[in-house]
């Protein structure tokens, strides 16, 4: 009988515990020994795979965190999104898909130790790298620095997620091993108090024992690198690994070595190729560092989904990204397997201390197709009584609009003329008179300028802008959406320049959000349709709705090259954007969100469909652009006569990897940069470049915010090596000429303005022997 009630307690003992794991672990410790990390006090080597719990549907989680323990895996490596946790200040969500807690128990559940990186920023190719916009409602908010809100805001948030996560570190009997301080800082700027102070705040969360680390490029990890931290190097598949670990070894020369993001492949951009990166060389690699004992997380091994709005944008320029966040990576979108997975798995296996690896897990919903259908329902975007007058336009922040559309309204002067209208619209804005379509103004293409008719005293101009994701990286991520200064009306009247500075708007902030969208169905049933430019008659801005049936449910990929832009919702999920121009044409339906019966699906085209139909396909389509022309910069209108020209340098490069810079013997003048190769380091190589500066005359670099490129007479556009890499804020990127294109190359960059230039700082490729190396050159300022 005793040892029946033993039986029986034990058996309640387990019922009740969180996990069965949970209850028979005990307390352990990770901590860094002399050239390796130390688990209990015994070497290890962290083979972590970065996943992003937001970017997966829940019921899906295990299934990926399984695939990424049958690739060899022992840890899993996620950020912390503040801003999906703090949607509204103070408001703060931690449940359903939020449950990052539960994220970390399933690790554990499945053997798997959790490294995690809470910010405050992330990047991530995420709106405003995490950073939530109701920040920016401060408008003189400086974001990244010591602050006082900011500071204030960061800690509240921490502390949030610390009541989550501190219970589950490894020295409380739970998976968490390792916390990151901040993100990649020095890419960002040098501010060792701030970083610290970020230091100190998770450090009183978690406690003094937990190990706490710092990730950088090696070219930049000095700037914030504090002394009691661990430092990590992030780079890309094919890169030189001994190059990226030399400095640290000079530094710390007993310090263990890890790469904290080693690149599986790359996010893709809104109108380039989707991209890809060789599975030999991100295999071969990760091969390379377990041969030598070096620690690692694949970013990304599986990437999954930006649902919603939750897809950021890069800079310079404005760059925003697609929805899918495939990455090119071993798992894909849907939580399949891929030639890299099995290729990685293969190589994994010799690392995996002799032990059988773990099965591959069956995918949790098959895949299925949906016959095509029509979207037959149509409402207008419905103006409710949310009305804000002001003098000058406000951005959506300081209408406490986080994402969507506003529709911006005023009266015209007369303006007997053409004239031309000029504004900066965060980001892509529409302009009407009298509810006749005049044109965009799109700022991926850097255009702030339109030409407008002759117009009669008192008619309407309307201009719906809608914002896309928030700069995620760089200094630009303090990225206001709407429009953001004057509206401006300049034309020659009776040969007199004539400015009108337009002011008295009134503004309709129209919410991306679901409900919304409802809403309008439900007001077109009882109102007479607006007509304010956006009823159906022109070109079908509005939304739509339709229905598909099914007899089972299963994950899906919905095409929607039909339309123009906007956002899906399938039954009630916000899905993510769509854009005609690609490489993006359907969106990942995961099966768990579809249900047997009756699907709805709504979209929101702020352009309007060629067709409004839709189907559902059995893979996705990522790769296909509809642009109006090349994104390639060979229009020889745009080449420059540099014949009679002085060069303001002439030269060699180095062979070999890292920066070089080039000293000008004067300081020399203009708004463009012409770089001339007139021979590479090794004979027959495609000239590349990886990135450049300049520096002005106190010999600092000079930004690179507004450059674009001008002219290339050589790009490859299949692997989006366009002439704009060698200024994106990305090392492991570049430029390089088509295949038997032949010297000299030339690559000219508009900085934006007249500059006045000391030197020009040059990096080749990454990866070993950096290919494509500079040899011979000439360089020009003009």
């Amino acid at each position: 009988m005793k040892q029946l009630l033993q039986k029986l307690a034990v058996a309640a003992m387990l019922m009740f515990a969180p996990t069965a794991l949970q209850a028979a672990v005990k307390p352990g410790s990770f901590t860094t020994g002399d050239k390796t990390f130390l688990l209990n006090g015994e070497p290890f080597v962290v083979k972590a795979a970065e996943v992003h719990y937001p970017r997966i549907p829940r019921p899906y989680w295990e299934h990926r965190i399984k695939m990424c323990k049958a690739l060899g895996m022992n840890a899993v490596c996620i950020y912390i999104f503040w801003n999906i946790h703090e949607q509204q200040e103070n408001v703060f969500d931690f449940t359903g898909q939020n449950d990052v807690a539960e994220f970390c128990r399933l690790a554990q559940k499945n053997g798997m130790y959790v490294i995690v990186r809470p910010g405050p920023y992330v990047c991530a190719e995420w709106e405003m790298g995490g950073l939530p916009w109701w920040l920016l409602k401060k408008k003189d908010i400086k974001l990244r620095e010591r602050d006082p809100y900011f500071m204030e805001r960061v800690k509240i948030f921490e502390q949030k997620v610390g009541e989550q996560l501190a219970p589950l570190t490894i020295q409380k009997g739970g998976p968490i091993i390792m916390v990151q301080v901040e993100n990649e800082y020095g890419s960002y700027g040098e501010d060792k108090p701030y970083v610290s102070e970020i230091r100190d705040c998770l450090r009183n969360i978690y406690g003094k024992e937990l190990a706490l680390f710092q990730c950088d490029w090696s070219s930049n990890f000095e700037k914030n690198g504090l002394d009691d931290l661990t430092w990590t190097m992030n780079f890309g598949t094919g890169a030189n690994i001994d190059q990226q670990f030399r400095r640290l070894g000079e530094l710390r020369p007993n310090a263990p070595k890890m790469c904290s993001e080693f690149w599986s492949g790359w996010f893709d951009k809104w109108g380039a190729r989707h991209e890809t990166r060789p599975a030999k060389d991100m295999v071969d690699g990760m091969d390379e560092m377990l041969s030598k004992g070096i620690s690692f997380s694949l970013y990304m091994t599986h990437g999954g989904t930006s649902f919603g709005h939750w897809a950021g944008a890069n800079s310079p320029g404005f760059a925003p990204d697609v929805t899918s966040y495939d990455y090119d990576a071993p798992i894909n979108e849907y939580g399949h397997a891929t030639p890299k997975f099995w290729e990685l798995r293969q190589m994994m296996a010799k690392y995996n201390d002799g032990k059988k690896m773990p099965a591959v897990p069956k995918a949790p919903m098959p895949i299925i197709t949906v016959p095509k259908f029509e979207l037959t329902e149509f409402a207008p975007f419905y103006r409710n009584q949310h009305l804000i007058p002001n003098v000058n336009p406000m951005t959506f922040e300081e209408m406490d609009l986080g994402w969507g559309m506003t529709y911006y309204v005023t009266s015209l002067p007369e303006v007997p003329v053409q004239s031309v209208l000029t504004m900066e619209a965060h980001d892509y804005a529409q302009v009407f008179i009298d509810d006749k379509y005049i044109g965009k103004i799109d700022r991926v293409k850097n255009e702030k300028s339109l030409t407008l008719p002759a117009i009669r005293k008192g008619q309407k101009l309307a201009i719906l802008v809608e914002a896309m994701g928030r700069i995620n990286f760089g200094r630009a991520i303090k990225d206001f959406k709407g429009i953001v200064g004057d509206v401006v009306i300049n034309a020659e009247v009776d040969d007199n320049e004539v400015t009108w500075n337009l002011k008295k708007w009134t503004m309709t902030p129209i919410e991306d959000d679901y409900s919304r969208a409802v809403k309008a169905f439900d007001a077109n049933k009882v109102e007479r349709p607006l007509s304010d430019g956006f009823a159906k008659r022109e070109n079908g801005r509005g939304y739509y709705r339709g229905y598909f049936t099914l007899k089972k449910v299963g994950d899906t990929f919905l095409n929607f090259e039909t339309w123009g832009k906007g956002q899906v919702y399938v039954n009630g999920h916000a899905m993510g954007r769509i854009w005609s121009i690609g490489p993006q044409q359907t969106l990942y339906v995961p099966g768990c969100w579809l249900k047997k019966g009756k699907n709805e699906v709504i979209v929101l085209d702020i352009v309007g469909p060629k067709e409004p139909v839709v189907w559902g396909q059995a893979e996705p389509e990522l790769n296909k652009l509809q642009l109006e022309k090349s994104n390639k910069h060979n229009n020889i209108g745009d080449k420059p006569d540099l014949n009679s020209a002085t060069p303001a340098a002439t030269g060699a490069f180095k062979a070999g990897n890292g920066w070089q810079t080039i000293s000008f013997d004067a300081t020399q003048k203009g708004r463009y940069l012409a770089i001339e190769c007139l021979s590479t380091q090794k004979e027959g190589d495609r000239a590349a470049i990886a990135e450049l500066y300049l520096q002005g005359q106190d010999g600092k670099r000079i930004s690179r915010e507004p450059w674009k490129t001008k002219y290339a007479n050589s790009e490859e556009e299949n692997g989006n090596h366009l002439g704009d890499k060698v200024f994106d804020l990305q090392e492991s990127t570049y430029w390089l000429t088509e295949k038997g294109a032949a010297q000299p190359h030339l690559l000219v960059i508009d900085l934006g303005s007249e500059q006045s230039v000391k030197a020009l700082e040059y990096l080749p490729r990454a990866e070993q022997g950096a290919p494509g190396s500079i040899k011979n050159f000439k360089i020009y300022i003009y």
